[in-house]
């Protein structure tokens, strides 16, 4: 399958796209205010120890402190002798999200083109995505033998069919990249900034381009000549991919030139179309993300076993689409419609396991349920694209709900009859409300009635800017 990415590069904000087959899968944005923090590496000071909870909270110098957890078997030993005031190494391994700040380790990792070097512990690992048996043997002997000692190494996919000493290149510039941040964490007071992971576009040669990428475009010349510098020393062969975009006609922007904006304002949406005519709904809430599969006007050929079947069969791939577009991850609930054959729920997970191993990010699908709910994890390390692109309503504040108009009008309804029970001032009574409002009380004839009930003087008043759940009561003399 061809692939190709779609870099924009402002001083502001770095956009990168992943097209499979021209159909876009995978967006990640960075934006220069906020940063990015994943992978990045402090020495930082513990503020508070938690032996309960077998964590600890650390200071890395930014807004909020890093959570650190050591609860594995391997790392309770660890954590009962951290004491508050002392440094520690850490990486951050997941970004602050809502309330939460970031989540960090101390197993340290630097990543390389073809290996990742991690130098507290001593461990081999192979990529699961190769998957033939002697390859993965001969990369494994290759790593044993690089590998310095007592630091552990774990073989990325892209090392298949590398030979070692493109491995030991890449080594030696790992082990000599920790000898420096060593150095530097030596000499560093806490909480300090020890090593900052590559820039997104440098992130995305490092992890997306392989030889399956057809083309590598991107808008701006620095961010072109860098990507060209560093594939000319790691892998020059795919250099000849990468290209200049050069603006033309009225198509100025990268993004709208291959059609990915609109795109992207789709992903704000809880609906997701299905070419078949049915749709999925997407929820997300505090615990996890709620995938409900619907047939819509999908009404099939043949029979309805038949039509549920193709419907989830579909929804099934589309879903995939949507955790890689959306960077959705945690517990993942998926309500596929009903399916009475086993075999065809058979068949579903295996269209959502096959489109899940082309995704990057590690997940796991556990089955149905008793209840005919589908289980899965995906791990979640950043924000969420719609994290990230907005932010919560101001007027629902999340909840996705706000009050009708008529719901408004009932509670100005309920004001006024208490006002009436308690002294009357002179004047009359100014009610400011949204225009949706407003509208109701004046089409309706409301407020002559209102005015009848309350024997008062009512004047309306529509306020553009008013949220449409707030009205107020106020007294203007005559």
């Amino acid at each position: 399958m061809s692939k190709s990415i779609i870099a924009s590069v402002m001083p502001e904000e770095t956009r990168v796209a992943l097209l499979e087959a021209g159909e876009l899968m995978e967006v990640s944005v960075e934006r220069s205010e906020s940063g990015h923090l994943v992978g990045n590496i402090y020495k930082g000071k513990v503020k508070n120890v938690l032996p309960g909870m077998q964590a600890a909270f650390v200071d890395i110098g930014r807004d909020k402190n890093a959570f650190l957890y050591m609860g594995d078997a391997g790392r309770q030993a660890a954590c009962q002798h951290l004491t508050i005031g002392q440094d520690v190494l850490v990486q951050i391994a997941k970004d602050a999200m809502g309330d939460k700040g970031p989540r960090a380790t101390i197993s340290l990792t630097l990543p390389g083109r073809y290996i990742v070097l991690m130098p507290t512990v001593d461990y081999i690992g192979i990529s699961r995505r190769i998957e033939e048996e002697p390859e993965r043997e001969r990369l494994r002997q290759i790593a044993e033998k690089i590998r310095p000692a007592g630091m552990g190494v774990i073989v990325r996919t892209v090392a298949i069919g590398k030979g070692e000493e493109d491995l030991i290149k890449d080594m030696a510039y790992l082990a000599n990249m920790w000898s420096i941040l060593s150095s530097r964490a030596k000499r560093s007071n806490a909480p300090a900034l020890i090593y900052r992971d590559a820039e997104l576009v440098v992130r995305i040669v490092r992890d997306y381009l392989t030889e399956d990428v057809t083309e590598f475009v991107i808008d701006n010349q620095e961010a072109y000549n860098r990507v060209v510098d560093l594939l000319t020393h790691i892998s020059p062969e795919l250099a000849e991919c990468v290209r200049l975009y050069t603006p033309t006609g009225q198509e100025s922007d990268i993004f709208s030139r291959f059609n990915l904006d609109t795109q992207l304002d789709s992903l704000r949406n809880r609906r997701v179309e299905l070419a078949c005519g049915g749709y999925l709904v997407i929820d997300h809430t505090e615990a996890l993300t709620v995938i409900d599969v619907n047939t819509g006007k999908f009404v099939g050929k043949t029979n309805l076993s038949e039509t549920v079947f193709q419907t989830n069969l579909e929804a099934a791939a589309q879903i995939v689409r949507q955790l890689r577009l959306r960077d959705i991850g945690g517990i993942i609930i998926i309500d596929f419609i009903d399916m009475d054959k086993a075999e065809q729920r058979a068949a579903v997970l295996a269209v959502l396991e096959l489109e899940l191993k082309k995704d990057r990010t590690k997940s796991n699908v556990l089955g149905f349920t008793s209840l005919g709910l589908v289980e899965m994890t995906r791990k979640k390390a950043r924000q969420s694209i719609n994290g990230m692109l907005y932010s919560q309503c101001p007027y629902c504040l999340g909840k996705g709900r706000i009050k009708s108009p008529e719901t408004v009008v009932l509670d100005i309804k309920r004001d006024l009859r208490k006002l009436n029970k308690r002294s009357r001032p002179g004047g009359r009574l100014l009610i400011q409300v949204h225009p949706q409002v407003a509208d109701l009380l004046t089409k309706q004839g409301e407020l002559k009635r209102l005015e009848e009930e309350t024997a008062r003087s009512l004047t309306l008043e529509s306020v553009a800017d008013l949220n449409p759940e707030i009205f107020s009561l106020l007294w203007k003399p005559d």
